[in-house]
């Protein structure tokens, strides 16, 4: 009877690991399919990815240096000259600083 009641606990056992066994791989498929659901979703979305956001922020970021740089060289050569700064006799576009016509 031992030999028998043994044979019945390692057919559970082989039973439970294979069930185990296809668990996780049904897990892997869900894992899967819901990623490429969630990846065509977003898109479709036309949702910019991180690395793209953080190239585009760090471009403003140095064009907005890049300016402060600029407006203070004005100012510098603005005093330099004796120049007016902001009336429309010294700026070239008619006292329109931000260069619109």
């Amino acid at each position: 009877m031992t030999a028998s009641s043994n044979r019945i606990l390692d057919d559970f056992a082989k039973l439970f690991t294979d069930a185990a066994g296809a668990a996780q791989g049904v897990r892997r498929e869900v894992e899967t399919a819901f990623r490429a659901q969630a990846e065509k979703l977003l898109n479709s979305m036309d949702v910019v990815q991180r690395e793209e956001f953080e190239a585009v922020r760090d471009m403003a970021a140095k064009a907005r240096a890049e300016n402060e740089t600029l407006k203070a060289r004005i100012a510098a050569l603005e005093t330099k000259l004796g120049g007016d700064t902001g009336t429309s006799a010294g700026s070239p576009f008619g006292g329109n600083t931000q260069g619109e016509i």
